[in-house]
């Protein structure tokens, strides 16, 4: 079966298209270079309005049936940056272990990482990342999370990610 992964840009100008989107396809050819099973894309742009990112990441989650979904952007103290408020208002969990690594990492890069709000959840059988909207940040973040990333979902009975070992180990447990 081929799993759905659901890359949502926060920004309201992307959403306007005074911005080019950069970060939902620097989430989409992360995937490509770290997946091995197939996958499908299910990319969406919102602007920075709490109703529309809830309404996006319920979308992607139960209607399409997503097992991950990654967001970029809104994740900083401005005042119009609340992705971690809408995603923490449609979890039922919340993983802080997510931020805290992603925050750990991005401090080694710049001493500003510590503005940075990412976090994320589980909504049903679907994993929520909210990533920062800069490009090489998003990498230095995944690269950091995306080894707990498959078993996470395993462990919520969402669908089975692979990834290429030369690029990222994914941590399973030996039965």
């Amino acid at each position: 079966m081929r799993a759905k992964i659901g890359i949502l840009t926060v920004s309201d100008r992307a959403y306007r298209g005074v911005y080019e989107d950069r970060g939902g396809p620097a989430i989409h050819e992360y995937m490509n270079e770290a997946l091995t099973n197939e996958w499908e894309p299910v990319a969406k742009v919102v602007p920075d309005e709490l109703d529309a990112i809830q309404a996006a990441l319920i979308e992607l989650v139960d209607e399409r049936d997503c097992s991950l979904v990654v967001t970029t952007g809104g994740t900083g103290p401005a005042l119009r940056d609340i992705t971690p408020e809408a995603t923490e208002a449609v979890c039922g969990k919340m993983m802080p272990g997510f931020g805290e690594l992603m925050r750990q990492v991005s401090l080694q890069y710049v001493p500003t990482a510590i503005l940075s709000r990412q976090t994320a959840g589980v909504r049903g059988k679907a994993l929520i990342v909210n990533l920062p909207g800069k490009p090489s940040a998003i990498r230095d973040c995944l690269d950091a999370v995306m080894p707990a990333i498959p078993y996470c979902i395993d462990l919520i009975e969402g669908a089975c990610l692979t990834t290429d070992e030369r690029r990222i180990v994914a941590f399973r447990p030996k039965a």
